[in-house]
């Protein structure tokens, strides 16, 4: 799969919030598009990574 334009592994059967925390990432602070379309953040826990999907990792940043 790609996230974020690069080629990414992951464990057969992984969930997308499980993929977040292993990759460092809040999963409250950041948006995931897959395939151009956002995944609902109550999603994350249901969502299972494929091969041919492309992801975005958006995080959110303050700041003034």
């Amino acid at each position: 799969m790609k996230v974020n334009g690069k080629e990414t592994t992951f464990q057969k059967g992984m969930k997308l919030d499980e993929f977040l925390k292993s990759q460092s990432y809040d999963a409250h602070k950041v948006a995931v598009e897959c395939n151009g379309k956002i995944i609902p953040r109550d999603f994350y826990n249901k969502h299972e990574l494929n091969d041919e999907n492309s992801y975005e990792i958006l995080v959110f940043v303050g700041g003034g």
